[in-house]
């Protein structure tokens, strides 16, 4: 019997968290929990939220949070991060845009996104001339890599809709840090071409004639969704952009700090297994590899594709 309070066990899900080996020649990836992702090419990097603070439970549903500093700076040294030009945020939320200025402030990088994103920047003084604001089908370039943003959608039960329309200066409450716009963004190199898409939803339609080789693909949620809502967001997702491989993200309790093993959300709020059990036959359908990613390690989400 599943208890609300519990979290699932992610030993079934062992065979899935190989790490893609690293390799020097194209692009490697650091995980970080939640959709937050670094990659580098060894001359540019770019982040998806660097969400890293990762507030309690209690302090989330009650109390005011705000980034921690040190916890960002310690991200950056145990990474070696090293020519960041831009944090990208998938929406607005805290989840992935809490800490997102404050490394772009350590860094000297862009924060790139939503007038939301730029109001949560302003609000821990990242000057206007490192916020990029993004619309729908802009696309944008750092080093090798060009960025292409689509407008997206949250997952359902979206806790806190509606924008940020001033600067935002922690603390405050979650709820401040409004979704804004939610972005797909896909990211295209010399490499191959890699979508980060962090949010379990879709808007039908919307990536039909974009190609991605890789996913980073949210599914924060899809265990208390409908088997037509999961069929129609792999078919809209994957299926759509022919992904030959997908990286799992947003599955684990963010209110764990990452010096903690990840662990999936407990049951109340989600439900990997219901997830899993019926993801995993539509990737065996189509012949999809299925990563699990493990924090802090590098790896190499093109290489071996078949």
């Amino acid at each position: 019997m599943k208890m609300p309070i519990g979290h699932p066990s992610l030993r079934p899900y062992l065979p899935y968290r190989q790490s893609v080996t690293a390799r020097h020649d194209g692009v490697t990836a650091h995980f970080l929990g939640t959709s937050s992702v670094l990659l580098s090419d060894g001359e540019t990097s770019v982040l998806s939220d660097g969400f890293v603070t990762r507030p309690g439970m209690l302090r989330v549903g009650v109390g005011k949070i705000a980034p921690d500093r040190s916890v960002v700076r310690t991200a950056i040294d145990r990474l070696q991060v090293k020519n960041l030009a831009a944090v990208v945020c998938a929406h607005s939320h805290y989840d992935h845009s809490l800490d997102a200025p404050l490394w772009a402030l350590e860094t000297g990088a862009e924060l790139v996104g939503s007038h939301s994103t730029a109001n949560i920047g302003r609000g821990l003084g990242v000057p206007e001339s490192s916020l990029r604001v993004v619309l729908d089908g802009d696309t944008v370039s750092y080093g090798h890599f060009e960025l292409t943003f689509l407008d997206s959608v949250h997952s359902p039960g979206d806790r806190y809709p509606g924008t940020v329309d001033e600067p935002l200066v922690p603390p405050a409450r979650a709820g401040a840090w409004k979704t804004g716009t939610a972005y797909s963004v896909l990211i295209t190199h010399p490499s191959g071409r890699v979508l980060l898409h962090a949010s379990a939803n879709c808007r039908p339609g919307a990536l039909h004639g974009q190609r991605a080789d890789v996913i980073y693909l949210g599914i924060g949620n899809l265990g208390k969704q409908s088997d037509e809502f999961l069929h129609t967001y792999w078919d809209e997702v994957v299926v759509a952009t022919g992904a030959r491989r997908v990286i799992l993200v947003h599955w684990d309790d963010f209110f764990r700090g990452l010096h903690r093993p990840l662990r999936p959300m407990p049951y109340f709020l989600d439900d990997i297994d219901a997830t899993m059990s019926r993801l995993l036959p539509l990737a065996r359908r189509d012949g999809v590899d299925v990563v699990m990613p493990v924090t802090w390690q590098p790896s190499a989400p093109l290489a071996n594709l078949t």
